[in-house]
């Protein structure tokens, strides 16, 4: 009996040592599951409260429990939960007055990163106001394609932009825009003066019956696109959707202790969802910037002792880019949250500021699926497992990157893509995973969707990202469809090129895109490149590097320089105007270079040289 029992305890302790040897990642699986049920559960919680439930009654009950706590601090500027609460109710106190205005009306919010944006946002929660978030950077076309999307009646604007505005306040006022600009006095007709109707009006708290008509489905906000090509679409984000999104912070381990860091544009996903939204979950003090900048990140961490930070594109390399410092690891930083971050810049990130938590997901603006790399795998994406794909159904799909379309099987039918392989990411439109689309864009909604992928009548959603999955259950971003392009009858992945490019000695950044070339199938590589500080661009040097690195079909045959590379406002590059401009140098003014064999370097591309490309003289 006693050896029983003794054999037992043994058993008992090894069974631990047995899974932290062969799955390592099991106890990590089982915390994070723990963390999902329990904000599952909150969830479902708040969805069986009525009155409805939503992000701002969430707000409210962070203000009742925390009303001294500091929400948004602005530079030397602090304001409480009850500064921000009154703040929201006086400006939607001053609107509901205005005229023009009726409450439930959708508004549009042309403002950057400044406490007013966080204030009316609140305010137009308490109106009932559906919000469309627009790009402080857009302009004319844009701006106004922006206003047609959502139907806006009414746009509340910052100051400085102003003269956006201006240039299309004729195109506004036929539409019977109302425009509001954030400043006590203004002296363009057409456009109101805002700022002395908040200051006279009461902070009194609104009644609740003026949001009385809103439902789990009703819109809440516009994020619009900042894809590469194109206009903006506008994704519509549902009620429900944003009361999901309340979780993001919180299932990162993210809490009211902490101090988020928030310098990302509050008009896109990540900043808003994630960095304001997820904070008014985890009722954790705002350090909101106008903009990301190097050069203050770290000092700005080291003032306000934040604990939290965000990052997107390439945020984390723009960070190991800048001069290094004596204070490099003096910070409170324990938790890095966002997606984009490339493996090499992930090692060196930790190399350089310490031992901060990584933690990377995968998800879109308008999409159904997502995924989080909880475990610190450097490069994943997330981790998938039979439950996650039971509740939200994905599965990679074969994709033909040349010809641009799926691979079907002669049912026409999809044909998944085996684990280690790349493929294209789809997920199923269910009711628990449902896509919404874009307002008033129907071609655009119709195109992200995919019939009959695993069997006839089926719906799903299309990412346009390829992945991959490894053996061990981690997922991996690999490309944007359309961002990988086939050579030499091999298929190209450009973040992959430009990966290589960028640790060259002499290249700062590098964005790298497919053009085509008369007599030549396919695209071959080109890329764009910025030279770093006090370099100069070496042919040899490069030429050299990329040899050592890349295969023959993946190596650019052009280079352009730049002094800076064109990006979307969340960092993304872009590529297609590139494309379209291919490698001609009489359209070009930028230093154009072409691979040389012989000379064993990139050389200047003169005329003559193009032409012979073209004429077919030359073959690559």
């Amino acid at each position: 009996m006693d050896l029983c029992v003794f054999s037992i305890i043994i058993a008992i302790l090894f069974v631990p040592f047995a899974l932290k040897t062969f799955s390592p990642y099991v106890w990590m699986d089982i915390l994070y599951f723990g963390d999902i049920l329990r904000i599952m559960g909150t969830f479902l919680a708040r969805r069986r409260k009525r009155p409805l439930f939503f992000v701002l009654d969430r707000f409210l009950e962070q203000t009742s429990a925390n009303p001294k706590k500091p929400f948004v601090v602005f530079g030397d500027e602090s304001y409480t939960y009850t500064d921000t609460d009154k703040r929201s109710n006086q400006i939607a106190n001053a609107l509901q007055s205005h005229p023009e205005y009726t409450a439930g009306d959708t508004v549009a919010l042309f403002m950057g990163n400044e406490p007013n944006f966080v204030f009316t946002w609140l305010a137009l929660a308490k109106l009932g106001s559906p919000v469309a978030l627009l790009n402080y950077n857009i302009r004319t076309k844009s701006l106004l394609h922006c206003f047609n999307c959502c139907n806006a009646k009414v746009v509340i604007v910052a100051p400085e932009l102003k003269d956006a505005v201006e240039a299309v306040l004729p195109s506004l006022i036929e539409q019977g825009v109302t425009v509001l600009l954030m400043s006590k006095c203004c002296d363009t007709p057409g456009i109101d003066s805002f700022s002395e109707r908040v200051e006279e009006a009461s902070d009194a708290a609104l009644p609740r019956s003026l949001r009385s008509h809103i439902t789990f489905k009703s819109p809440a906000v516009y994020i619009y696109t900042s894809g590469t090509t194109g206009l903006p679409k506008a994704a519509l984000v549902n009620q429900n959707r944003l009361l999901t999104a309340l979780a993001i912070l919180s299932s990162n381990g993210v809490s009211s202790k902490d101090i988020f860091y928030l310098n990302l544009p509050l008009y896109h996903t990540a900043g808003f969802l994630i960095g304001f939204i997820g904070s008014i979950e985890t009722g954790s003090t705002i350090i909101l910037k106008r903009k990301f900048s190097a050069s203050q990140f770290w000092d700005d961490c080291r003032k306000y002792k934040v604990t939290v930070v965000q990052y997107i594109g390439e945020v984390m390399r723009y960070l190991c880019s800048a001069p290094k410092r004596d204070n490099d690891k003096d910070h409170n930083v324990r938790l890095a949250i966002g997606n984009g971050v490339r493996a090499e810049i992930w090692r060196d990130f930790l190399s350089r500021f310490g031992n901060i938590q990584i933690r990377e997901f995968y998800a879109s603006t308008e999409g159904n699926v997502g995924f989080v790399n909880y475990t610190g795998k450097i490069g994943a994406v997330g981790r998938v497992n039979f439950l996650h794909r039971k509740v939200f159904p994905y599965t990679l799909v074969k994709y033909d990157t040349e010809k641009d379309e799926l691979i079907r099987d002669a049912n026409g039918l999809c044909i998944e893509s085996p684990k280690g392989e790349t493929g294209l990411l789809v997920s199923k439109i269910t009711d628990i995973a449902p896509f919404v689309g874009y307002a008033q864009n129907k071609e655009q909604t119709e195109r992200k969707k995919l019939q009959n992928v695993l069997k006839k009548g089926d719906l799903y959603f299309n990412t346009g990202d390829l992945m991959r999955i490894d053996k061990d259950n981690f997922i991996y971003f690999q490309d944007r469809v359309g961002d990988t392009f086939r050579w030499k009858g091999e298929n190209v992945a450009t973040t992959e090129v430009s990966d290589i490019l960028t640790i060259c000695d002499c290249l700062q950044e590098a964005n790298v895109y497919g053009v085509q070339v008369p007599g030549h199938e396919g695209r071959t590589g080109m890329a764009a490149v910025t030279v770093k500080k006090d370099e100069q661009f070496d042919g040899s040097k490069i030429y050299n590097h990329v040899v050592s690195y890349l295969p023959s079909y993946a190596r650019p045959r052009f280079i352009r320089i730049q002094n800076v590379l064109e990006v979307t406002g969340t960092f993304k590059q872009m590529k297609m105007k590139l494309m379209e401009q291919g490698f001609d140098p009489e359209r070009i003014q930028d230093p154009l270079y072409i691979l040389d064999d012989h000379a064993k370097s990139y050389i200047p591309l003169t005329v003559q040289l193009y032409s012979a490309l073209i004429s077919g003289n030359i073959k690559l």
